[in-house]
């Protein structure tokens, strides 16, 4: 074929609509295709590379294979439109909206309560469609597997779970037993109760127990669902059934820079992949998309080989089944599952482990599209399959124009890193999979960070053929990825195990074998040396048990030839297994009488939701271009520190597309900025002080143009020494300035008088926001006296005008800032969306049009700054009973490079230094270090859950020290009421011991925990830990000048009424809440209330939305706008007693009354001078306990929730389904701050966790397989509207039970050792930390290298 033939139309349907493309681009992604040309939003870009599900789309064609029509869910973001030839696409705009009709699975995440922020809210929706349309009626167990490749940082999944079980044929009102009243009502207790799992007895939730009659579980009522019916679906395109046509002629699409060829048979394949050696054969663009986009690879020439029969065929023989190189996962997993229940089982060992692998193979939407033989052809050194092919010593076929040629797997297949010995002019035309053997046995193991949807950090495959009817190994396979360049054979070990009986002397000689054979340098990509060594001989372990037990059957129990396994190790044999969670959700009922139009107190839905369902709803990125609007890509520093010797935008301006190069030299006004200080520059201009520092930016006509050229932007530098870590800046003493000290009491006396003194140290990660929707901001300059609206994805609307106002040099009131709402925050937009507001609006300003610039993942996790890493230093003196009697600890946050609002977030912690507990002297010392990291930042809690992780450590360690159980010394060092805290605030209404009791009654702790200690003495390779902590958090912002709020409440002559604030909607429900309060106020129906955005021209200078207060704040604010018009309202409702609303409102206005109110309201008697010690630092505490119960594989370091039972106290909850969906979210996202996520940088400052390939936050599979939340009843709150409580941060710390939890299952597990007392675990407790903590003989093989005797691939910053 030649390829400057013309170029063929490019033709697919999209919901329905036929599309004809006569100039596809093959580097255009579905995604950009839906979103820029086509205007369907509702298709989110979260990640851009096939990570977060936010872009999943339906995607169906006729099957001339299996000649059917199949529907598959793919992530748009990756898959490029030109592989959607005669297909069908669905998105989420397809299946239904607000306008027409909700479809049932838009309806039931939206009155489930399972959308918050909402922008993920399309993906799910259109991965549960995708699973009804191929299966009405799937069980839970398919439910959760079709969620593995979403992710959602709102919610915690629990409601999107619990609203789309009600699609389950096996899920009843808990998520468990199929029932038909909820298990918490009528004092039910019934065998299946959701509440009884992981206990020894029956103890349920009942009334008679702790379940107050006004206590209720229902959130929203399932029977009001509308019924899914499958023939309501839309039909299939006939045209794309007529298959014949489908394989008639090959395709040829052609791009700027890359030719897309579809052959239409084999040996034009074959002929091409002669002429083009270097074309890269694409089928479900996984892994090419990826090269292209963050590696900048090009491939000019890509060839789809999709509609190739022998690609695409199976074929069974009597040596196993074939596969052609283009079958997907998906359909090789339906293959072989079908597979595995038709053959005897023998001969099924190697087809259940693929099986194994692909369970936790990427997400289903990755798995739909990917092919086998790309898989194996990529070579990846962590390959889940390619062990398992290589231990199986699988046959592949390749091809060529020459013929074919037959391939084993072995050691000499892969030969390089991402190298195999098929050469370049050759394909893999096919895998055969073989049976096995009798006295065969095949075992695959994986340990990644997170068990859904993650890369390995090692795996393996193990293979073993017995001599018939012995136990003496023929032949041994021991295949690993993640130990070397390349998927590795441990060969020496396996030839020496040839010939040998299976007993523990093979045992023991295999392991030093390993250890020996399986080495890595200290300073090896990827790092965790110690850990993934320490893995590969606990693999063999596993294996070698689990063959004891299958060669028992294989050999009748014949039990001279097997050594029996202590009943104690079984459970090292079990493979991973989740049932699906359960939960229950109380919250206290509005009391008897309340009118049923008052809606505070009411589950009511979030009000944006069913807009989120279906993809109406607008985020800034969503917004319709503007005429001749440009896109910016920002250029960023390559060095952590640096001076800049040349800026060179010289080959960038000459690409296509290109406008021109924005710098410091751009900017009309200052170009200084920041928050508390201006210490930062929009753009840097002589020096660079971290990897991810604008330097400029370049402005195109499209983003891939603008990108492209950014990348092409040629930076000069001389390089300075960096500070990275917090130890490098406490020696080279390189500190912000101020340095925070709080002290009470006598410290030296304290410790005099101390039974026991204890000195620890603790460091805590830091923690990337992951908001699903990144950074974005829209300029639009209005050419008259320097005005300009902005459109931006911020916490800040005003801090935004105002920055950007200073670097244009105009005044504030020429600068609009619009926030309709955000796809997430948490605080990772409250100060730094400011730095692309001004390179966006500087833009803008020169080029005189309209500018947009959303980063992707890659660069909002570089430029943005996370939670601030923490390192305590701490000493307590306690006595014999574990009463503590003095504090001295000393924290150091890696602040980054600028100062930002450390100082803010080090008063906070050292505000919550002592948690929930009474200490009488203590002295606290705050150090912020400056580094050359990108600034870090706010982040739900602002430091507090660093100072109270720290503190539960040295709790948990006065515990082990005097032998005492740690709920009984936190329990004595609880804070009562009417104590002072170190800070001096009197507490008032303390429900904290409240909270503890109930929570210990709910969750059954002390029976339970003897079931864990029992447990644990029967089990010695895995290890149950419980705990319980609570929570004691201030509410107000700790910066005195913020507690203030505005609001502006008109009411328009048909009675409507708009509602405008200083808050910023985020997904917290916050809009949701602030109807409710107003229509309580107006004493009129809410859905009477709208509020349309935030913005500065109508509400001026508000306070950011973030501290937990923007309910009390801005409800405050709008109450009293409320009663202002209430007031002028009140004479004609006297005159007119029996009139309506309406009749009132049209009344005033005939009568000329002002129908429009500004609202206020601060904060009294706030602020706290750390100067002086003195003043009130908050306005109210929130308090929470929660316990939670872990079980830890002992061997592999990694872990399952059990269960969690939060008790947390909101006070009177304003709306319960959002406060308990606050309560939630905030744990998940805590479990990720304290056990999974885990941000490694190199020792040069270069972050290697830039998107949800690297860095882990929870899914859904991380959650407590039991998740129980209690809303405190009878707590009301005299300092907040309506005697409610702030609950968007609170909760979080409570996820640290999680992580104590599994320091205590670890504690058990060293005991074992001989090992006992206190131990140091730094958070997060990741499966490394988790494995290297519970010393064995295994971990023992394995010493760590020196430090100081070679570079580290990652440091701790």
């Amino acid at each position: 074929m030649e390829l400057d033939r013309p170029v063929d139309e490019l033709q697919f349907y999209v919901n329905g609509k036929k599309i004809v493309e006569k100039n596809a681009d093959p580097e255009m992604t579905l995604l950009y295709y839906l979103r820029r040309k086509l205007g369907l939003t509702g298709t989110k870009l979260g990640c851009a590379e096939g990570g977060c599900g936010a872009c999943t789309v339906m995607v169906s064609r006729f099957d001339v294979f299996q000649k059917k029509i199949v529907h598959y869910s793919v992530n748009a973001c990756l898959a490029p439109i030109c592989s959607l030839h005669n297909a069908a696409v669905t998105t989420v705009e397809g299946i239904g909206s607000t306008t027409t009709r909700l479809h049932p699975v838009q309806e039931r995440i939206a009155k489930a309560h399972g959308s918050q922020c909402g922008f993920c809210t399309p993906g799910f929706v259109m991965s549960m469609y995708t699973l009804l349309r191929n299966n009405p009626k799937p069980t839970m167990e398919e439910i959760e597997e079709t969620f593995q490749g979403n992710l959602c940082r709102c919610t915690g999944y629990r409601p999107i779970l619990k609203g789309y079980s009600t699609f389950a044929v096996n899920s009843g009102c808990c998520g468990k037993a199929i029932t038909t009243d909820c298990c918490m009502e009528n004092n039910k207790t019934v065998p299946t109760c959701c509440k009884t799992k992981g206990s020894h007895d029956t103890h349920c939730l009942n009334r008679d127990k702790t379940n107050p009659a006004d206590l209720v579980t229902r959130l929203y009522d399932p029977s009001e669902f509308k019924p899914l019916d499958p023939t309501q679906e839309p039909i299939f395109p006939p045209e794309l059934q007529l298959h014949q046509k489908l394989l008639q002629k090959s395709v040829l699409f052609r791009g700027e820079r890359v030719t897309w060829i579809q052959p239409s048979n084999l040996a034009e394949l074959l002929e091409l992949k002669f002429q083009y050696p270097n074309a890269r054969l694409v089928v479900g663009n996984t892994e090419v998309g990826i090269e292209m986009k963050f590696k900048d690879m090009l491939y000019p020439v890509i060839l789809a080989p999709v509609c190739i029969p022998e690609l695409k065929a199976i074929q069974q023989t009597e040596t196993g089944i074939t596969f052609g190189g283009a079958c997907t996962l998906t359909f090789i997993k339906n293959v072989l599952q079908k597979a595995v229940e038709k053959f005897p089982e023998y001969q099924t060992e190697t087809f259940k482990a693929v099986l194994e692998q692909l369970k936790w193979f990427a997400g289903e939407q990755i798995r739909n599209v990917a092919a086998v033989a790309g898989n194996i052809m990529t070579a990846s050194p962590i390959s889940d399959l390619n062990p398992v092919f290589m231990s199986a010593q699988c046959k592949v076929t390749v091809a060529s124009k020459d013929g074919t040629r037959a391939i084993r797997m072995d050691r000499n297949f892969f030969s390089g890193y991402r190298k195999t010995v098929v050469k370049p002019h050759e394909i893999l035309l096919a895998i055969e999979i073989p049976f096995t053997k009798k006295g065969e046995f095949v075992s695959v193991y994986k340990q990644s960070t997170r068990q859904e949807d993650d890369i390995a950090i090692v795996n393996s495959a193990m293979r073993v053929l017995f001599r018939e009817g012995t136990n003496t190994v023929e032949e041994i396979r021991l295949c690993y990825g993640g130990m070397s360049e390349k998927t590795a054979l441990a060969q020496t070990t396996c030839e020496t195990l040839k010939g040998r009986e299976w007993n523990e002397a093979l045992l023991e000689e295999a392991c030093k074998l390993i250890a020996k054979e399986m080495t890595l340098e200290p300073s090896a990509p990827g790092g965790m040396v110690e850990f993934r060594r320490t893995l590969a001989i606990s693999f063999f372990f596993k294996f070698y048990l689990t063959v004891l037990q299958k060669l028992s059957r294989y050999l009748n129990k014949n039990n001279n030839y097997i050594e029996q396994i202590p009943p104690s190790w079984i459970s090292a044999t079990e493979l991973f297994h989740r049932d699906p969670p359960s939960s229950v959700q109380l919250f206290q009922a509005v009391p008897p009488g309340q009118c049923v139009e008052d809606v505070v107190g009411r589950p009511i839905m979030h009000l944006a939701a069913e807009k989120q369902a279906t993809g109406e709803a607008v985020y800034c990125d969503d917004m319709p271009h503007f005429e001749n609007e440009l896109y910016l890509a920002v250029v960023t520093s390559t060095k952590p520190h640096a001076k800049i010797i040349a800026i060179d935008p010289t080959d960038a301006l000459k690409m296509p597309g290109v406008v021109d190069f924005i710098s410091a030299k751009d900017v009309p006004g200052s170009n200084l900025t920041g928050h508390l200080c201006f210490d930062e520059t929009v753009f840097a201009e002589d020096t660079v002080t971290c990897i991810g520092y604008i330097i400029g930016a370049i402005l195109a006509d499209t983003q891939p143009h603008a990108r492209r050229a950014a990348k092409a932007v040629k930076i000069t530098y001389e390089e300075l020494k960096p500070i990275i870590t917090i130890q490098e800046a406490i020696e080279n003493e390189s500190f912000f300035l101020p340095i925070r000290k709080l002290e009470k009491g006598d410290i030296k006396q304290g410790f005099e008088e101390a039974d026991h003194i204890l000195e620890g140290e603790m460091h805590m990660g830091g923690q990337d926001h992951f908001y699903m929707e990144t950074h974005c901001t829209i300029a639009v300059p209005k050419k008259e006296n320097g005005e300009m609206e902005l459109f931006a994805s911020t916490q800040a609307a005003s801090a935004t005008q105002g920055l950007v106002a200073k670097a244009l040099g105009v005044p504030s009131n020429r600068i609009v800032c619009r926030v309709k709402r955000m796809g997430g925050g948490f605080g990772g937009k409250e100060s730094r969306t400011t730095m692309l507001s001004t390179v966006v609006a500087i833009a803008a300003h020169k080029a005189g049009r309209p500018v947009r610039c959303m980063y992707d993942r890659d660069e909002d996790m570089l430029i943005t700054g996370g939670r601030h890493p923490f390192l305590g230093h701490y000493k307590v003196g306690f006595m014999k009973n574990g009463k503590i009697v003095a504090l001295d600890v000393t924290y150091y946050s890696n602040a980054g490079n600028s100062m930002d609002l450390s100082i803010a977030i080090m008063e906070r912690a050292l505000l919550h230094m002592t948690n929930a507990y009474q200490v009488p002297n203590t002295r606290g010392v705050g150090y912020m270090c400056k580094t050359n990291l990108s600034s870090n930042t706010a982040f739900r809690g602002f430091g507090g859950p660093q100072a109270m992780m720290i503190a539960e450590c040295w709790i948990n360690d006065i515990a082990l020290t005097c032998a005492l159980p740690a709920d009984q010394v936190r329990f004595l060092n609880l804070y009562k009421e009417g104590e002072i805290t170190h800070y001096n605030l009197k507490l008032e209404n303390c429900t904290v011991q409240r909270c503890w009791e109930e929570c210990l009654a709910i969750s059954d702790y002390h029976n339970r925990q003897k079931y864990v200690e029992e447990f644990n003495r029967q089990h010695r390779w895995r290890k149950r830990g419980i705990a319980v902590i609570p929570t004691v958090f201030g509410l107000s912002f700790t910066v005195r000048l913020l507690n203030q709020a505005g609001a502006l409440v008109h009411i328009y002559k048909d009675g409507s009424v708009l509602v405008t604030h200083a808050g910023t909607e985020m997904g917290q429900g916050l809009h949701t809440k602030i109807v409710q309060i107003a229509g309580r106020a107006l004493q009129i129906p809410a859905d009477k209330i709208y509020i349309s955005e935030t913005s500065t021209n109508t509400v001026p200078n508000t306070s950011p939305t973030s501290a937990s207060v923007s309910s009390d704040l801005n409800g405050m604010a709008v109450y009293n706008a409320c009663q202002i018009l209430l007031q002028r309202l009140k004479p004609f409702k006297e005159a007119n007693p029996s009139g309506t609303w309406e009749e009132w409102v049209i009344a005033a206005y005939i009568d000329r009354v002002s129908l429009s109110a500004t609202g206020f309201y601060k904060t009294p008697e706030i602020g706290y001078d750390f100067e002086k010690s003195e003043g009130m630092a908050f306005s109210y505490m929130s308090y929470g306990v929660a316990c939670s119960e872990v079980e830890v594989d002992c061997l592999t370091g990694g872990h399952m929730n059990l269960r969690t039972d939060i008790v947390m106290d909101v006070g009177f909850s304003l709306n319960p389904a959002i406060d308990i969906g606050q309560v939630e979210g905030a744990f998940v996202q805590g479990l990720g701050l304290f056990t999974l996520e885990e941000l490694r940088y190199s020792p040069e400052g270069f972050l290697y966790t830039r998107g949800p390939g690297m860095y882990k936050i929870p899914t859904l599979g991380d959650i407590p397989l039991e998740f129980n939340v209690t809303l405190l009843r009878d707590s009301p709150n005299s300092k907040a509207i309506y005697s409610s409580k702030g609950v968007g941060e609170p909760p979080l710390f409570l996820s640290s039970s999680v992580f104590f939890a599994i320091k205590d299952a670890i504690a058990f597990a060293r005991a074992d050792s001989g090992i006992t007392g206190p131990f140091r675990l730094d958070s997060p407790a990741t499966p490394e930390r988790i494995r290297n903590a519970c010393v064995d003989q295994f971990t023992k093989m394995c010493p760590s290298a020196n430090p100081g005797t070679f570079k580290p691939w990652a440091v701790q910053v």
